[in-house]
């Protein structure tokens, strides 16, 4: 998912002292698993590429799971660029390529993944939200999401309930006039254009610190939903109490979030390779989620070696499986009761709600694209289900 630009320059020294100071370390080489039978739909060897890299738009946290989840024994970290490289193995087979999985956010210089999918032809696929989708296309980087991993967006916007008594909604909160805290103009475009906030009540400075929210509590913070109610709760020692939030799903904020996609121009190319590694990336996920414990180890060893100034606990990790799947955020598609596929209404939906929205922003200077060229369902395995 598409995190906080502003963390830009609260990153910065330290990513400059890991750069200089980068290199690769191995894992311990181990079993792969006995190879993918031959031409079968896991064998991925003359099929896909070589090694398949996978650019995520933000550092690794277990919102990405299914895509780590993927990366064998005797991988390789490299802590200049930020990267895990092993051999793909799903289901316990290995697939005969390997998978580079990249970080993004400040490691990338918080380039849209639309962008760095036309910059570093290396990258196979890339984490593209509906929104970064609209955007890029009508700027000639064109994406097509091939499989979405979360179905709805954990966007929240949080509130501290010793200050708001009995509110359990954005609406009622903001009803009270409060200033609403975010690191961009969409989402107060969002409630403005709803009549739930008055555009006097926003303020788009928030940088992700919590020293606004913890010296005047009364205010409508952005967050994250498998994030920052864990963060506010247990690991920020200035707050260290309860927060309650609502998702802005229930806004109309409806962008997939961080969808895996692959550039237009690139999609034929793509389609033998795709037809086997898109099914393998939707069973991915589902199989992360019922047993997170050992790629949830991974990521938090990741975080540690790549010191960038970002931290992630494993209690943080825990936290967002289950709230991925408690809060709903990670279901089968509700249109078709299938893992990972596209809702083409709801995906209309959303250019036609975010394309004034990101106009008025100055981020859309032209013409949106039609709906249809920002996803395709053909490489989607109908019989894969979360149960």
């Amino acid at each position: 998912m598409t995190r906080l630009p502003a963390l830009a320059a609260a990153t910065a020294a330290a990513l400059l002292l890991a750069a200089c100071g980068g290199g690769a370390t191995s894992a311990p080489a181990g079993p792969t698993g006995p190879a993918a039978p031959a031409g079968g739909a896991l064998d991925l060897k003359g099929t896909c590429p070589d090694t398949v890299v996978v650019q995520w738009d933000w550092q690794p946290e277990a919102e990405h799971g299914g895509t780590y989840s993927l990366v064998g024994p005797g991988y390789t970290v490299d802590t200049g660029t930020k990267s895990v490289t092993g051999p793909l193995v799903a289901q316990g087979v290995d697939t005969g390529v390997k998978l580079q999985v990249r970080s993004g956010g400040p490691n990338t210089g918080f380039q849209p993944v639309s962008s760095l999918l036309y910059v570093d032809d290396a990258i196979t696929i890339g984490a593209v939200s509906t929104d970064d989708g609209i955007v890029g296309a009508s700027k000639g980087r064109p994406t097509v999401a091939v499989t979405s991993q979360m179905t709805v967006s954990p966007q929240i916007l949080m509130w501290d309930p010793a200050s708001h008594p009995g509110a359990t909604t954005i609406k009622q909160v903001a009803a009270s006039g409060v200033t609403v805290l975010t690191s961009g103009e969409i989402i107060p475009s969002l409630l403005e254009q709803q009549g739930i906030i008055q555009k006097a009540q926003s303020d788009t400075s928030y940088d992700s610190s919590p020293a606004r929210f913890v010296s005047d509590p009364k205010i409508l913070q952005q967050g994250y939903a498998t994030a920052e109610p864990y963060l506010y709760s247990n690991e920020i020692a200035q707050w260290k109490k309860p927060v309650q939030a609502e998702p802005l799903s229930n806004y109309g904020y409806s962008i997939y979030p961080s969808a895996l996609a692959v550039r237009s121009d690139k999609l034929a190319a793509l389609t033998p390779c795709l037809k086997k590694l898109v099914p393998i990336l939707q069973q991915a996920e589902i199989d992360f989620l019922k047993n997170p414990g050992p790629t949830n180890d991974l990521i938090v060893k990741l975080v540690e070696q790549y010191q960038t100034g970002w931290s992630y606990s494993r209690g943080v990790a825990d936290f967002s499986v289950k709230t991925q799947l408690d809060g709903k955020f990670v279901t089968n598609d509700p249109a078709s009761g299938v893992f990972g596929k596209f809702d083409p209404k709801r995906i209309a939906d959303t250019v036609a709600r975010f394309a004034p929205l990101l106009t008025a922003a100055g981020t859309l200077t032209g013409p949106a694209p039609a709906p249809e060229t920002l996803y395709t369902n053909q490489f989607i395995d109908d019989k894969i289900k979360l149960s």
